[in-house]
């Protein structure tokens, strides 16, 4: 009998997942190598999840984002956060770079990584980019599987 929701790809193939989680426990320990909060972090994953529509991201990364010291006015704020004075530069920057290099079709990523390397140095641009590839990717895989919420 076939799921209703589909196929658990990262049951299905374990191998690729354990790999993926490898990549987040090698980017776990770049950010603070290159003075890169984990607040600023999860609130990236919080945005990109919410582009996304991935339920089970967002049921990780909003109470992750809470523990990592965003304030709760902000995580409601979040989707409207270019209309809100409660965000910082460097959160505009990488929020900016989150939305550019997760809705492709604005054709946006390298001018908005340009942009962030106005704020930041390029090694945090670069560390950036790697935290937002990598949420894509794990919102694609729980879509794709039709994970639950957490």
């Amino acid at each position: 009998m076939r799921s209703a929701h589909g196929p658990y790809i990262d049951k299905f193939f374990p191998e690729p997942y354990k790999n993926m989680l490898e990549l987040t426990k090698t980017l776990r320990k770049i950010y603070p190598d290159v003075d890169l909060p984990t607040s600023l972090i999860e609130l990236v994953n919080v945005r990109v999840s919410q582009i996304n529509g991935c339920g089970t991201c967002l049921s990780l990364h909003v109470p992750a984002a809470r523990r990592a010291g965003v304030p709760e006015k902000k995580l409601d704020a979040l989707a409207a956060w270019q209309m809100v004075d409660e965000f910082t530069v460097e959160e505009k920057a990488a929020l900016q770079l989150a939305e550019s290099l997760t809705l492709l079709e604005s054709r946006e990523g390298h001018l908005a990584a340009r942009t962030a390397c106005s704020v930041f140095a390029e090694e945090q641009v670069a560390a950036l980019e790697w935290a937002i590839i990598a949420i894509n990717a794990f919102n694609r895989i729980s879509i794709a599987s039709g994970h639950p919420l957490l």
